[in-house]
């Protein structure tokens, strides 16, 4: 099946935790990395303290494993380049969100699919963009919602 991550951070070299965390999920057993969008940076949003600019993309991956499983391997990637939660919306390391998996609609205690922040959020949105130019990503129109966020601040990062 295929998969849509949203990855990003704000801590220590954010665009180096990413690299390592797309190599990292490119090794996940019965998994791999198809296609990864440009590379944002974006002010933090829906914060009370002010943070560190982030750095953002997406990525299309083909997967074998479950929704709960992908997530479960995110989690220990996470773990593993040094994110802490010390509270809901806090700095990080790497962040990486399981967006979208193909033909899967939940909504349980663990994970969300479709990921509810995706249609309000332009970091998720114009890396998105970039993999589906035609504004539908594995059944999630999301053309439209890019007027809805135009006025959130983002642009390319080039390392």
């Amino acid at each position: 099946m295929k998969a849509i991550l949203g990855l990003g951070g704000n801590l220590g070299d954010p665009y180096g935790h990413i690299r390592t965390a797309l190599d990292a999920i490119d090794s996940l057993c019965g998994t791999k990395l198809l296609r990864v969008s440009e590379f944002y940076l974006t002010e933090a949003v829906e914060v009370s303290e002010p943070q560190p600019p982030y750095i953002n993309c997406a990525a299309e991956i083909e997967t074998r494993l479950s929704p709960n499983a992908l997530l479960g391997a995110c989690l220990g990637i996470e773990s593993a380049l040094g994110r802490k939660r010390p509270g809901f919306k806090s700095p990080r390391t790497v962040d990486i969100d399981l967006l979208l998996y193909e033909g899967v609609t939940m909504a349980t205690e663990e994970l969300t699919l479709p990921h509810p922040g995706i249609l309000r959020r332009a970091f998720v949105l114009a890396p998105l963009s970039d993999l589906f130019p035609e504004g539908m990503a594995l059944g999630l129109a999301f053309a439209s919602a890019l007027d809805e966020v135009a006025d959130q601040k983002i642009e390319l990062y080039n390392p």
